[in-house]
């Protein structure tokens, strides 16, 4: 495995076919990306320039400095009728010599993503974050403000790599006329779209997954709640409020 470190940059190849779209058509086509840890959750993809469509890049003018990849020449991507204003970068000199003659597309500027034949959602997949779903018989129950919201006797954990575990309940041991639903909704590429409650008057402390991705198919429709934002009693025992990114 090639694995360079630089800072806070981590860069590794994938054996993935990875293809990304915009206007209809391929911008984008490569069985040897790399993987960029520009953040600590999650990686990006870089193409090599050769398995790139050059004629959808126009260069902008613009330059974009990163302490840890130096300073990146910004394109507009053009395919079809559509384009991505300031949508891919190069970094041509970085000091992460892995990553030269390789173009970045902001993920979100494109019409779709595929690893392989299946499309991916949100951000690429990362290889070392793994969610485990395990039926239990712990007794779980949430308190917002000292009031019970929830008890249950039949949670379903959810384990994901970094990350508090995570109680998913039954509605039927839900307080659901304590739950108003909101118009929040996130994503995640392991476990498909969340929708959110206000819970006892405080805003989206509540979610579930009406339709999970396949993988995460066991919390359908169960109900969790932020560990950091409110009390969780594990078999009677009120459990530590942890520090992380929800906090």
């Amino acid at each position: 495995m090639d694995v360079t470190n630089r800072g806070r940059v981590r860069v590794e190849r994938t054996a993935k076919r990875v293809r990304t779209y915009l206007g209809g058509r391929v911008v984008a086509d490569t069985t040897s990306a790399l993987l960029v840890w520009e953040v600590p959750y999650y990686p990006a993809y870089y193409f090599p320039l050769a398995d790139v469509d050059e004629s959808a890049l126009k260069p902008t003018g613009a330059t974009q400095h990163s302490p840890s990849r130096g300073d990146a020449v910004v394109y507009t991507v053009t395919s079809g009728s559509s384009e991505a204003v300031d949508g891919a970068l190069a970094y041509p000199d970085s000091p992460l010599e892995q990553i030269r003659g390789h173009v970045r597309f902001d993920w979100d500027a494109m019409d779709a993503w595929f690893e392989e034949d299946e499309e991916v959602f949100v951000h690429p997949r990362n290889p070392y974050t793994r969610v485990d779903i395990l039926s239990s018989s712990r007794h779980v129950r949430v308190e917002v403000d000292g009031v019970t919201v929830a008890d249950s006797h039949s949670p379903r954990i959810l384990f994901e790599t970094g990350l508090p575990a995570r109680y998913y309940l039954p509605k039927t041991d839900v307080r659901l006329d304590l739950l108003e639903h909101t118009d929040t909704v996130t994503h995640c590429p392991y476990k498909g779209s969340a929708e959110y409650w206000t819970v006892n008057g405080q805003k989206d402390l509540a979610w579930s997954y009406r339709t999970p991705l396949p993988e995460s198919e066991k919390v359908a429709g169960l109900v969790a709640f932020y560990n950091e934002k409110l009390d969780i009693y594990v078999d009677g025992e009120l459990e530590e409020r942890p520090k992380t990114m929800f906090s």
